[in-house]
């Protein structure tokens, strides 16, 4: 199945003189929750729903235990996870303190089959 995108004109907001261009944007097609997903991997092996939809929430849990310790969480052929930061430039790295420390993000990284379905995606226009 195709991931669905449309396309929008948009300006650069850091030199609004520049003529605005078009840029793709994928369009979801609906979302799927714990409870659905622990389901689904349930028909696919001998673990009840119950059990799957546990090991999903132990699995989160697990995860924030871990990322919050700065550990890279690998899930093998899943992928990474791992936290990343952004900050603002101090002159000296004397002068740097953490208030300056302003995203904080998840950074994750695809495992290769993960890898193989971006690569191997057919798109469509709305």
């Amino acid at each position: 199945m195709p991931i669905k995108y449309n396309v929008n004109e948009r300006g650069n907001p850091l030199s609004p003189q520049e003529p605005k261009k078009w840029y793709a944007a994928t369009k979801n097609t609906g979302s799927i929750d714990t409870k659905a997903l622990g389901k689904e991997i349930a028909r696919r092996s001998t673990v009840s729903p119950a059990d799957t939809q546990a090991v999903l929430v132990a699995l989160t849990e697990v995860l924030v235990e871990h990322l919050s310790a700065g550990q890279i969480v690998r899930l093998d052929d899943f992928g990474s996870f791992q936290v990343s930061i952004g900050s603002k430039g101090a002159e000296t790295e004397a002068k740097f303190n953490t208030s300056m420390i302003k995203t904080r993000k998840v950074a994750f990284r695809p495992g290769v089959e993960i890898k193989v379905m971006l690569n191997n995606l057919r798109f469509e226009k709305l």
